[in-house]
């Protein structure tokens, strides 16, 4: 299978960030890099979660990532080098189908 036609080598990255301003940095130097297609983000998320051992609350940032399997490592590892938090979330969702021509494009575009 070529890489057009390949079905599950695309796929989202679920994070977050600190801030609109760090989300779009980084969300533009991935894209820049063609290490993504395209970066989502969506202001004005509150978390709850448990952070050394005490309930921590936060206001952050949704960043959706899309990009392909094989440049999730090097995407990874630039977008925790750029990342302020000691643990960001990087949750890789595989993309099992879609639009033909818009994957198309998503690939074209980390090419």
């Amino acid at each position: 299978m070529t890489r057009t036609e390949a079905p599950d080598d695309v796929v989202l990255v679920y994070t977050t960030a600190p801030s609109l301003v760090e989300a779009e940095t980084i969300g533009a130097d991935l894209v820049e890099r063609r290490l993504a297609a395209c970066v989502n983000i969506l202001p004005a998320m509150r978390s709850v979660y448990r952070w050394q051992g005490r309930v921590e609350r936060a206001d952050e940032v949704v960043m959706i990532i899309k990009t392909v399997r094989t440049l999730l490592e090097p995407a990874r590892r630039h977008f925790r080098a750029a990342h302020s938090y000691d643990t960001p979330a990087f949750l890789v969702i595989d993309v099992p189908g879609g639009d033909a021509d818009y994957l198309a494009w998503l690939r074209s575009q980390t090419a």
